[in-house]
């Protein structure tokens, strides 16, 4: 690739950043630009559903770090609404267009929404995504309201529900499916989740749908009417129901892009509607589905921080003509809440079994391993991380199921159902 071209990164974000780092760090010396639809630059995601909630950080301060002398053109509070391959260009809400030779796809994921775009407008009515949502949340927990109502129990539903009890705050969260995280732990490991809900005092309803939330009449939310009859009084409710990968920009583009994700190769480079990899194009972070060689459904998409920073800089390499073995980066993720470090190896995903290897469920400290077809897949640990580095290392040799017997602060393994929902809800 010539030193001077020009690359142009679409999304100002973790892995938009880390990978004009690698851009720079692996010798481009050409002009870098990124565009972000947001006005600040960019900044960490996961403290914007805790800490920021309960007033422990601003949201104005959590900056992501980055190493000076990067020498990038910033267009920040401008979105990418369009891709012109023939003419290699970008077109940004403005009006303007972008030209480029090379371009790194890291437009990420939004919040999804209410279904019911009235009701969604509701003052009142929250999601947490970016810096202003939290910082509207924050400000509507700051007052107090009697009662705060979450609807989803993912890692963010779980994880604001654990920020309203640490500030005192009355919680009712619901959720379609039979445990919280059910659709990534399955009910089994889930089950413990739901316990530490309750032992910290939430209102948990399990397999309980919202029908509609409902309106003061002067444009506020006063609580949600529950499917099957009932209702749950909350002037502050937090829509919780995952998130939607940003791909709209990129329709009639000729790039394979859906709301699945764009799709990748193993370098990472994006694919057109014939399957065929684009010169010069690469995807990277949540917006990204690509083949992963440990799984064997297809491209998988993952919206986990240490796979964005890995992607990234997988992506740079590839547009600097540097790529080597495929992306194969392990996926990990974190999530912090009621004072449980709850942490992850692997992909559950189609997971068969699941034993319990190392520590007590009842007590919230232990490890899970996930099987499938006889080979671990993935490993969970609560307040047990120690153990993660030793199962990744399994997962990656493709490690009999479960992989390690015999060890320490293990009592009898059991193999059981993990227990996924045939069909995952949402709301």
């Amino acid at each position: 690739m010539a030193d001077r071209d020009r690359i142009l990164v679409v999304g100002a974000s973790l892995a938009g950043l880390r990978g004009a780092e690698a851009l720079r760090r692996h010798g481009h010396a050409g002009p870098i630009t990124l565009v972000g639809d947001e006005p600040y630059p960019p900044y960490d995601r996961p403290p914007l559903s805790k800490r920021v909630l309960t007033g422990e950080a601003r949201a104005d301060r959590i900056a992501l770090p980055s190493r000076p002398g990067l020498d990038l053109t910033w267009r920040l509070g401008t979105a990418a609404v369009g891709l012109d391959l023939a003419a290699r260009e970008v077109a940004l809400a403005t009006g303007e267009r972008l030209p480029f030779d090379r371009l790194l796809i890291a437009t990420g994921t939004r919040a999804r929404p209410w279904p019911n775009a009235a009701e969604a407008a509701l003052a009142g009515v929250h999601s947490v995504r970016n810096r202003e949502d939290s910082e509207r949340l924050r400000g509507a927990l700051a007052a107090a309201p009697r009662r705060v109502l979450i609807i989803g129990a993912g890692f963010i539903g779980c994880e604001a529900a654990s920020a309203c009890r640490s500030i005192g705050l009355p919680v009712t969260l619901v959720d379609p499916n039979p445990t919280p995280l059910a659709s990534v732990l399955g009910t089994r490991i889930g089950a413990a989740v739901a316990a530490m809900l309750r032992e910290a005092g939430v209102d948990y309803r399990p397999s309980t749908r919202v029908e509609a939330l409902d309106s003061d009449g002067e444009g506020r939310v006063r609580g949600a009417r529950l499917v099957g009859g009932g209702t749950v009084a909350a002037p502050v409710v937090i829509v919780a129901l995952g998130a939607l990968r940003n791909t709209e920009w990129l329709a009639g583009s000729g790039l394979a892009a859906d709301a699945g994700g764009v799709a990748c190769d193993g370098q990472c480079r994006v694919l057109d509607r014939d399957g065929r990899a684009v010169e010069g194009i690469a995807a990277a972070g949540d917006v990204a589905r690509f083949p992963h060689p440990l799984f064997e459904d297809g491209p998988v998409a993952l919206e986990h921080w240490g796979h964005a920073v890995a992607q990234a800089e997988h992506a740079a390499r590839t547009l600097l003509g540097q790529a080597g073995a495929p992306y194969a980066e392990i996926p990990a993720f974190w999530s912090s809440q009621f004072d449980v470090n709850i942490k992850s190896v692997g992909l559950t995903n189609g997971a068969d079994s699941v034993a319990v290897t190392q520590g007590d469920v009842g007590a919230r400290r232990f490890v899970a391993v996930y099987g499938r077809h006889g080979r671990t897949v993935a490993a969970v640990s609560f307040d047990q991380a120690r153990w993660l580095p030793a199962y990744a290392a399994r997962i990656e040799a493709r490690a009999a199921f479960p992989p390690i017997l015999g060890a320490t602060d293990q009592g009898r393994v059991a193999r059981a159902d993990p227990g996924f929902p045939a069909s995952p809800a949402r709301g």
